[in-house]
């Protein structure tokens, strides 16, 4: 039984990491899909301050480290979206977890009714000892 009560431990753990890594992720992704929306906004102010709004002319060294910290960025974050197949991990840890779980249920339920068929068959013994005292 105590196997199974760390098993059970080490699969709530496990559960536990993957839906932090998956927090993480998530997070990060969001962050960077943020970071890329503001990186935009300053592409466009800066461009309207240098009174283009085309590519065909040349924006300031600012308006170029914004294009490439938002590619960047927008790069980081289509690595990173290949993770959140993490999510599916995280569903296969729960689902393991919960099957040891209803093993751990489905064997003290029978530890359960196994106990209360033994103290029965005890009182009918008793039973049995009275009555056939009695006649």
């Amino acid at each position: 039984m105590k196997s199974r009560e760390t098993l059970i431990r080490l699969k709530k753990f496990q559960v536990d990491e993957k839906r932090r890594r998956v927090a993480q992720i998530e997070g990060m992704i969001a962050e960077f899909d943020r970071m890329a929306v503001d990186l935009e906004r300053e592409i466009k102010t800066e461009q309207e301050r240098a009174g283009s709004t085309t590519r065909a002319f040349r924006l300031s060294d600012l308006c170029q480290g914004c294009h490439d910290r938002r590619d960047n960025l927008k790069r980081s974050a289509m690595i990173a979206r290949p993770a959140r197949g993490r999510q599916g991990a995280l569903g296969e840890a729960f689902e393991e977890m919960k099957k040891v779980e209803l093993l751990d249920e489905r064997d003290q339920m029978r530890e359960r009714e196994e106990l209360a068929a033994r103290e029965q068959a005890e009182l009918d013994a008793i039973g049995l000892m009275r009555g056939t005292a009695r006649a």
